[in-house]
C-alpha cells in the first residue's frame, strides 16, 4: 500500500517518516519537497508550498501508520491517503514485507 500525507514543512515531515520507518510502520518514506497545494479550508481558497510525504507499507499497517501521522502533525486534519498496490517488483515488495515485519511478526 502507498500512503500520501502532506506536511507543513521538511522538518516535520521529516520526523514523520524517521518515525514511521524507525518503528517499522513503514519500509520507506519518500520526501518531496515544494509541492503546491490548492484546497478549500474553512470557506477560504487556499494555496500552500506543503512538502508530501509517500510511505510505502503493508495496508495491515493502515490504521497504525494513521494514528502516528496524527500525533506527530500539526494540521488539524492531516492528509492521509491510501492507494492500494496492485502490482510490483516481486524483489522490491518481498523487502517492503520483511522491513515492515515488527517485533510480533518475528515470533
Amino acid at each position: 500500500m502507498v500512503v500520501f500525507v502532506t506536511a507543513p514543512a521538511v522538518e516535520q515531515a521529516e520526523h514523520i517518516a524517521q518515525a514511521l520507518v524507525g518503528e517499522r510502520l513503514a519500509a520507506c518514506v519518500s520526501v518531496v519537497p515544494n509541492v503546491t497545494s490548492c484546497y478549500r479550508w474553512q470557506g477560504e481558497l487556499c494555496k500552500d508550498q506543503e512538502v508530501l510525504l509517500i510511505v510505502k507499507t503493508r495496508a495491515s499497517l493502515f490504521d497504525a501508520v494513521a494514528a502516528k501521522v496524527r500525533a506527530l502533525h500539526s494540521y488539524q486534519v492531516p492528509e492521509i491517503l491510501a492507494l492500494p498496490v496492485r502490482r510490483g517488483a516481486e524483489s522490491y515488495l518481498r523487502w517492503l514485507a520483511e522491513e515492515t515485519r515488527r517485533d510480533e511478526d518475528r515470533g
